[in-house]
């Protein structure tokens, strides 16, 4: 049987130490807490540091809903699961620099276990990283698959390329045919061979964000920038909110449970801007981003 209360421990623990790196990384804000409770049962505390040194607002949220009916997100691609009661936990987390040469960032690790009576409960583990670059830099991006594809190798030579290909394919903004950054890895559903494997699997991504993103920051904090850049990275920020209202299934996930609206939302930048049919100057490091950064490649190529 799944050890809920061991999933829960490693979370709590989790957002605590993401949040005391991210604040040491930004050497000025710290992050401020709100503890919830959800109406149909359960809870969690959100974290935001906002208007910092080096991250204009990051978040960092723990949730653990419970609730009689599995939502209609949950069951659109498992409908044999509605009916069922459902307890959700995890932590989601965003990260918005001010520099435009520090990409954004997202992470997410979740539980999901299913209930009837009478019927054993389904469970399963969730989760992943992607970074999401204004700037490209080759270095910075090998060091994210390759931190990537070192913590997926104990689990399984083939590991990193499928969760890699998952997550390319599930961020995707389908109405403007692009990738909304270069990936990482993306998993969902992940219940076999046995709960102790899948959850140390699920630690091993959770525990790996902080060492794939932490030095890309403190490698990028520092660079100088201005007001090119600045509207640049606000303009690429309009994809973000594209692809988080339109089709994360996170997203609606929340929205759909009565989740608080205020923690679901963290994840939209503070400022951001849209521009009608603009096309980045040709040669320019723009450019680049959407020439050499966006279309899917292979960074690491498994022996």
């Amino acid at each position: 049987m799944p050890d809920i209360s061991r999933v829960k421990a490693f979370l709590l623990q989790l957002q605590e130490d993401i949040c005391h790196r991210l604040a040491a990384e930004d050497g000025g804000a710290q992050f401020a807490q709100d503890s919830w409770q959800r109406p149909g049962g359960g809870g969690g505390r959100s974290r935001v540091l906002r208007d910092g040194t080096v991250f204009e607002q990051a978040g960092v949220n723990f949730s653990h809903v419970h609730g009689d009916q599995m939502p209609a997100s949950a069951t659109a691609h498992r409908p044999e699961l509605a009916g069922r009661s459902f307890e959700a936990m995890g932590v989601s987390l965003v990260i918005h620099p001010r520099n435009p040469y520090v990409p954004t960032s997202h992470a997410n690790v979740r539980f999901f276990i299913a209930e009837k009576p009478g019927a054993d409960p389904v469970w399963w583990f969730g989760g992943g990283f992607d970074l999401t670059p204004y700037y490209g830099f080759e270095e910075d991006a090998l060091h994210w698959h390759q931190t990537a594809f070192d913590l997926c190798q104990p689990f399984g030579n083939d590991v990193y390329s499928r969760y890699k290909k998952w997550c390319d394919d599930y961020f995707y903004i389908k109405h403007r045919d692009e990738q909304r950054g270069i990936g990482g890895l993306f998993f969902d559903d992940l219940n076999t061979p046995d709960f102790d494997h899948c959850f140390r699997f699920m630690q091993a991504v959770g525990n790996g964000f902080m060492a794939a993103y932490q030095p890309i920051v403190t490698r990028r904090k520092a660079l100088p920038w201005g007001e090119r850049e600045r509207q640049f990275q606000l303009y690429r920020r309009g994809r973000y909110v594209e692809f988080n209202l339109v089709w994360d299934r996170g997203t609606l996930f929340g929205l759909q449970t009565g989740g608080r609206t205020e923690s679901i939302l963290m994840s939209m930048p503070p400022l951001v801007r849209w521009e009608y049919d603009y096309h980045p100057e040709a040669g320019s490091a723009e450019a680049a981003l959407y020439r050499d950064f966006l279309p899917v490649r292979d960074w690491i190529v498994p022996k």
